[in-house]
C-alpha cells in the first residue's frame, strides 16, 4: 500500500493537466508517469472488459 500511496497516478496526471491548460511548460518526468499511468490503466481496464465478455458468453 505504501508504494501505491507513494507511487499514485492521480498528482501526475492532474499536474501535468494544469501545466498544458496554463501554457507553461512540461515537466519531461511528470508527463512520462502521466502517459504511463493512463497507458496502465487502459490496458488494464481493456484486458478486463475482454475477459467479462468472454465469461458471460460462455
Amino acid at each position: 500500500m505504501r508504494w501505491f500511496a507513494q507511487h499514485q497516478p492521480f498528482t501526475p496526471i492532474i499536474e501535468t493537466t494544469r501545466d498544458l491548460l496554463s501554457g507553461t511548460a512540461l515537466t519531461t518526468s511528470t508527463t512520462v508517469q502521466a502517459l504511463g499511468w493512463s497507458v496502465l490503466v487502459g490496458a488494464l481496464g481493456y484486458a478486463w472488459s475482454r475477459s467479462l465478455y468472454r465469461r458471460e458468453r460462455s
